[in-house]
């Protein structure tokens, strides 16, 4: 039994009919001091240590021999693969589908919050690091090394994203397991949610005192490039964005452990900061920021400017570039006519025949 298991490592009994060890010390020899208190609580507590350690591996021993062996191979596979990351997807945009419009704004009034709070945190740290630099790249390295922790809190707690739920709610869609209304009303609603988030958040920080000094110059300086840029370049890098925040997702989808969630997120999150991309729950933040922070903008002007564009650019990456590429790789869309170039062309043409 388990017990008895555990007893092996008890140490053991002297039995009754051997003789203990005389103490008695020789007349005139020396007197050599005893160990101490604490060093015989020491070694009392590192016997009991060592013997609950060695029962409770036995232990866990007996229960793993007890499993199948399918579930132990299981348990060493540190991520899913791809088709089952994309299955985990398709699954979790029917669970999405299922929520109720309260539940969908609190989830994504969350996410915006757990988004604004990693942008606090970076424009802080990063504002007050980098003052007397004449180059800006050290605020950029690092702002992208601490925002990457808002996906983090956010998949973890059940928040909910507009920018990951365009890949989600679009692989469910291709897949035929949730419907347009559906999508729509997620969509619609995590938006809302999002960006009633990250307001909450820059006007908690604006009544705090935190819009000053050198992270109020830090947001000021992100909200004025954010919106320099032509319509179709902020669209552009909108959809390089999304790729990359939507892989974040899968990569985190795919890990079994919080270690290897943290890695996913943190690489591709921290690439687009890097590069300049715009993500546009990201931006609902930053832009309300640098108005608060005393940026000569206007409303109009981040809506127009950059949100628009954002917005629309991050829902095409999430639509079409991951939604639709991994529903062809993994999923129906790849399946039948359009799964080779040749049933392509004969969809396209009306049944003329190519080579592949």
């Amino acid at each position: 039994s388990a017990m008895s298991r555990v007893q092996l490592f008890v140490v053991p009994q002297v039995p009754s009919h051997v003789s203990a060890p005389s103490t008695a010390r020789p007349a005139g020899a020396l007197t050599q001091p005893g160990p101490s208190i604490h060093e015989g609580c020491w070694d009392t507590a590192s016997r009991v240590g060592l013997a609950a350690f060695a029962g409770l591996a036995t232990l866990n021993a007996a229960h793993a021999r007890r499993r199948p062996a399918s579930s132990r191979h299981a348990g060493l596979t540190m991520v899913s693969a791809p088709p089952e990351t994309f299955a985990a997807l398709r699954d979790k945009s029917v669970y999405l589908a299922g929520l109720s419009v309260a539940k969908t704004f609190y989830a994504s009034m969350m996410g915006g919050c757990y988004v604004g709070m990693a942008g606090l945190l970076a424009l802080a740290i990063g504002g007050n690091v980098t003052v007397g630099m004449s180059t800006p790249v050290f605020a950029t390295m690092v702002f992208a090394a601490l925002f990457p922790v808002n996906l983090l809190l956010v998949l973890q707690s059940g928040g909910q994203l507009f920018t990951g739920n365009t890949a989600t709610m679009s692989i469910g869609i291709f897949e035929n397991k949730v419907n347009k209304t559906d999508v729509i009303r997620n969509w619609v609603t995590a938006y809302g949610g999002n960006i009633v988030g990250c307001l909450l958040i820059a006007l908690m920080a604006s009544y705090t005192g935190m819009w000053q000094g050198p992270t109020a110059s830090l947001a000021q300086t992100i909200a004025l490039k954010k919106c320099s840029f032509t319509f179709g370049q902020t669209l552009v890098k909108a959809i390089m964005c999304n790729w990359l925040v939507c892989m974040a997702v899968w990569l985190a989808t795919s890990a079994h452990d919080l270690t290897s969630k943290m890695v996913g997120i943190w690489f591709p999150i921290s690439m687009f900061i890097a590069i300049g991309f715009e993500h546009s729950v990201a931006n609902l933040f930053l832009l309300p920021a640098g108005l608060l922070a005393g940026a000569p903008l206007t409303v109009g002007d981040i809506i127009m400017k950059n949100l628009l564009p954002v917005t629309i650019g991050n829902a095409i990456a999430g639509v079409f570039v991951v939604g639709g590429g991994f529903s062809f790789a993994f999923g129906m869309m790849g399946q039948g006519p359009y799964g080779s170039f040749r049933g392509i062309w004969k969809k396209l043409t009306g049944g003329s025949d190519a080579a592949d």
